[in-house]
This record gives structure tokens, C-alpha cells and sequence, in this order.
């Protein structure tokens, strides 16, 4: 009985200081994205100086279209099936898609354009 108190006391800080660390950089699985931390580079790539973006606190852009219900759009950059594999591509590389438009290159990896994909999946 007397080594259950400590360690339950333990316990407590441990998790405390768990929910301080940044979502981890390795994928949830191949190919997928995880939303969390899609999120988290959506403010880090600071997309909100362009674009609305619900979830993201001061994303109230005016110069790329406001994403609401951006998961239900059936076409990205006016030319891609709305599709996972389809927004990952835009996200990685959009003036290959649609050379001279105004959204740059930020140069995401594969995994952290899947993760904001992710992100914008949940905006229905």
C-alpha cells in the first residue's frame, strides 16, 4: 500500500507535463494525416495572414478564399478532385498545380502537407 501513494502522487505532474509537449512529428500511418498537428502548422505556416480558417485563432486572411466547408468543396485550385492525395499536392507544391497563382510554396514535407490536409478535412 505504501508504494501506491507515491506513485499516484507521481502520477498527477506526469501528466500534467505530458499534455505540455508538441504533437510528435512521426506519421500516424502511411499516407495518413493527423489533424492535430495540421492544425498546429496551419499557425506555424502562419496560413491565416491569407486565409479564414475556422479552428485557428486570428486566421482571418482576405487574400486566399476563406476554407469553411472547405471538405465539402468537390474541386481544389479550380482544377483538382477534392481529394486527401489531391490537397497534399496543392499544399506541397501549389504553383505546379496552377503556376502564377498567389499561394506560395512553403516548402512542407510530404508528412506535413498530409497533416494539414487532415486539418482541412475536418472543415465541413
Amino acid at each position: 500500500m505504501r508504494l501506491r501513494r507515491p506513485l499516484l502522487a507521481l502520477g498527477a505532474p506526469v501528466v500534467v507535463l505530458l499534455g505540455c509537449v508538441q504533437p510528435p512529428e512521426a506519421p500516424a500511418g502511411p499516407g495518413v494525416g493527423d489533424p492535430e498537428r495540421g492544425a498546429v502548422l496551419m499557425v506555424r505556416e502562419a496560413c491565416g495572414a491569407c486565409h479564414e480558417i475556422p479552428g485557428i485563432q486570428e486566421a482571418e486572411g482576405q487574400v486566399g478564399p476563406p476554407l469553411h466547408g472547405v471538405a465539402r468543396r468537390t474541386i481544389i485550385a479550380g482544377v483538382l478532385p477534392n481529394t486527401p492525395d489531391n490537397m497534399t499536392r496543392w499544399l506541397r507544391d501549389p504553383q505546379a498545380v496552377v503556376p502564377g497563382n498567389a499561394m506560395p510554396n512553403a516548402g512542407l514535407s510530404e508528412q506535413q502537407a498530409r497533416d494539414m490536409a487532415a486539418y482541412l478535412a475536418t472543415l465541413r
